[in-house]
């Protein structure tokens, strides 16, 4: 504070000064050319007050300009692309308003880095979590055939089965890890045809028909559709969403329950597929983490289900990758739905 009071009077003393030497000239002009009329007087008056005006504007905007301006450079080193193609002003409300916005963006940007520190510490914990468990798994059948069962013919055989298994999950997860990766980073190539939606979810159908079986979950459409409905996208990407979400609903459906697809317009160039099922639901607090790598709704660490935990995740990245949306909606105990929509194709329209 001591400081700014003596910058403060250094300035206010050589302003103050300069006025006084001017006025003090003007004086010893007027005196030498014996100027003492009453329109010399105003002469006078106006003069000082001309002089005074520039002296002071100019020992302002120095005064004010320097430090101003030492305040855009600060801040420019921090955030060069928000000042550098400004001038620099001394309206003060102006560069309030500017350094205002600058931390309000600096305040945005440290609240989502720390989103994303939280997010990335408990994804590496997932990520080690998923690969730990069929790692030791392998590794405890490895072991045990090591350490003498090797000899017996039949837990050999057994054992390097379960070995194979754990190594298979491995191989899924980073599969599926590879996949997420490209798709974020634009990398995974899509090929966009034509091809007949309903046809495709009669063939994910017939694959998943054994899945469901074991579960006595029936797989079905809503109605009969008797035409082809065309869609626009890469089917290989598609197939592989109805496959993920038809899994879903057997993993977690009940068993005798019903699996049913929807194929329905939504506008004119849209239609919009439901994967609906009367399973267990999931819980409010759940759904808006869905779609998040290795999220799980089931808090126990139980992997009875299989899969890697990254199917959700895969299918809402496919569906961004087409540039549509993708929507859940569920109620707890009676069971959920999930849809996406896809761009008819024109012979469709």
């Amino acid at each position: 504070m001591k400081t700014k009071l003596k910058k403060s009077y250094r300035f206010a003393l050589r302003s103050s000064g300069m006025i006084t030497i001017c006025a003090a000239i003007v004086i010893c002009l007027f005196y030498y050319f014996d100027l003492y009329s009453p329109i010399s007087i105003f002469l006078f008056i106006a003069i000082i007050f001309i002089l005074s005006f520039f002296i002071i504007q100019y020992r302002a905007e120095k005064f004010i300009y320097k430090r101003v301006k030492r305040i855009y450079d600060d801040v420019s080193l921090l955030e060069s692309t928000t000042f550098q193609d400004q001038p620099v002003t001394t309206d003060m409300k102006t560069l309030t308003e500017e350094i205002e916005k600058f931390a309000a963006n600096k305040k945005l940007e440290i609240e989502t880095l720390k989103i994303r520190e939280v997010y990335r510490k408990e994804f590496l914990g997932n990520v080690s979590h998923e690969l730990k468990t069929p790692l030791f798994t392998v590794q405890g059948y490895i072991l045990t055939l090591l350490d003498g069962a090797m000899e017996d013919k039949a837990i050999r055989k057994k054992y390097l089965g379960r070995a194979n298994k754990g190594v298979e999950r491995l191989i899924y997860i980073v599969k599926d890890l590879d996949m997420i990766t490209k798709l974020e980073a634009g990398d995974l190539h899509l090929e966009h045809a034509d091809f007949d939606i309903v046809e495709l979810t009669q063939n994910t159908f017939d694959l998943m028909e054994m899945k469901a079986a074991k579960k006595k979950i029936t797989l079905t459409f809503d109605q009969e559709y008797q035409k082809p409905i065309y869609v626009h996208g890469d089917r290989e990407r598609i197939q592989q969403v109805l496959t993920n979400l038809i899994v879903n609903s057997i993993k977690y459906g009940k068993e005798g329950g019903t699996t049913e697809i929807s194929i329905e317009n939504l506008i004119k160039n849209k239609v919009i597929i439901r994967v609906t099922d009367n399973g267990e639901g999931i819980e409010k607090q759940n759904i808006p983490r869905l779609f998040e790598r290795f999220y799980r709704v089931d808090k126990s660490g139980s992997r009875k289900e299989g899969g890697s935990g990254l199917g959700l995740s895969i299918v809402k990245h496919i569906i961004e990758a087409h540039k549509e949306k993708i929507y859940v909606e569920s109620v707890y105990g009676v069971g959920s739905e999930f849809s996406f929509t896809l761009e008819k194709s024109k012979q469709t329209s």
